[in-house]
């Protein structure tokens, strides 16, 4: 049996590559959502924070296609491969939905009101949410089912922070200004469903794993 723990010794932490390239990608949403914010409440120049998304839209571009990569010629990946699959481009759908955001909110140039402060926030729960229950693939899997549970749940609260958002919009007169903020909250909107879509893939291969 030597010859199989030689092997195994090489395969297993290689079949752990795809995970690892994983959390890249949701890194860089992380290092996204926080330029955002800073751009958002005023402390850092739009322009230069619509650049820096975008060349950690690239980054996260990179980080997939090495995932791919690493997924088709992984042996034994820890979960499913097509819900890997799945969690992956749902992770990179919402770093080019928060690209978009950066520069809707450059071409905008929408006044700081702080009318997306709580939404963001919310965001920002569910992506470290997302990411510990990714964290839990390898780490702890008899874990992972109520950690996922735990994301889904902060993706929902996305949809309600971005829907009190909209109705305090709603209470002042429409004009220009507000249906540019109203886009903008729509943006993050879509981040959270996709951010649930990415959740939900995460589920499906957490109960395949144990059936």
């Amino acid at each position: 049996m030597a010859w199989f723990k030689e092997i195994w010794g090489e395969l297993g932490p290689g079949e752990h590559r795809s995970v690892a390239l994983l959390r890249e990608q949701v890194r860089c949403v992380s290092e996204a959502l926080q330029v955002i914010e800073a751009a958002t409440s005023g402390e850092a120049d739009a322009t230069d924070a619509h650049e820096r998304v975008v060349d950690l839209e690239h980054r996260g571009d990179r980080a997939r296609g090495e995932f791919v990569r690493a997924l088709a010629s992984a042996v034994a990946p820890p979960l499913d491969r097509e819900d890997l699959f799945r969690l992956s481009r749902s992770v990179d759908d919402v770093l080019d939905n928060l690209r978009d955001f950066a520069r809707e909110f450059e071409l905008f140039a929408v006044a700081d009101d702080g009318v997306f402060g709580t939404t963001l926030e919310a965001v920002e729960r569910a992506v470290t949410q997302l990411g510990e229950a990714i964290d839990l693939i390898v780490d702890a899997p008899d874990r992972l089912g109520e950690s996922v549970l735990a994301a889904n749940k902060a993706s929902n609260a996305i949809r309600r922070r971005y829907q009190e958002a909209v109705a305090r919009l709603l209470v002042g007169t429409v004009d220009a200004p507000m249906l540019k903020r109203r886009e903008l909250l729509r943006r993050l909107d879509v981040v959270g469903l996709r951010l649930g879509e990415a959740a939900d893939a995460l589920a499906d291969g957490a109960v395949k794993r144990h059936h």
